[in-house]
């Protein structure tokens, strides 16, 4: 078994925070997007679409897209259950771990993509795209404040496979240069909270 991962990328930090989580240790590959390794031939055979991570089992079975990965760990190792116990747990965290990689974590990367220096080299840039994708994170943000002013984490109680993308969605805000406004005090309580967890580390 090998994961293939980029180091700082949103996607592969999701699965590589699940593992520590779980304490699971995979033998790992680095692949650099900046290098455009993901696009090498050698990488494109396991991963056609070049997207990153990729996970290759013993028989060489291709698990590829973050989540997928992630779920094929929680049946192998459900402790401790990141997906939800119950069926009302396991629909509360599908719907926020969904919301939070369509409304926030492809907004703050769609931004990132279409503004920042760094990617013009991989990206057919459009800043005016970036710009909207930056107000569509904004006002994610905002909405998520509200939603933590009753629940300690982003789907109730526990914390769960949603915070972990919303974790790797919000420290992307950095180099997309996204400002959290300190007013959303329920955000930045989450954040400090989540901070103290040893896997929000891992990049």
């Amino acid at each position: 078994m090998k994961l293939y991962s980029t180091t700082g990328a949103p996607n592969p930090r999701r699965v590589k925070i699940f593992l520590a989580e779980k304490e699971i240790e995979v033998p790992t590959q680095e692949i650099s997007i900046m290098e455009q390794e993901h696009k090498e031939e050698n990488y494109k055979k396991i991963s056609p679409s070049s997207r990153v991570p990729a996970l290759v089992l013993e028989d060489g079975t291709v698990i590829l897209e973050s989540m997928a990965i992630c779920r094929y760990f929680e049946l192998l190792n459900p402790e401790p259950v990141l997906f939800g116990n119950t069926e009302l747990e396991q629909a509360l965290i599908e719907m926020q771990s969904r919301r939070m990689e369509m409304e926030l974590m492809m907004s703050v990367a769609g931004t990132f993509r279409h503004t920042h220096p760094a990617f013009a080299k991989l990206e057919n840039q459009i800043p005016e795209y970036g710009k909207i994708m930056k107000k569509a994170a904004e006002k994610r943000l905002f909405l998520l404040n509200q939603e933590l002013e009753n629940n300690q984490f982003i789907a109730g109680p526990k914390y769960s496979v949603a915070d972990i993308t919303a974790l790797c969605a919000i420290d992307f805000c950095v180099p997309a240069k996204i400002e959290i406004s300190e007013n959303h005090k329920n955000l930045h309580r989450w954040i400090e909270e989540i901070k103290q967890r040893p896997s929000s580390k891992i990049m």
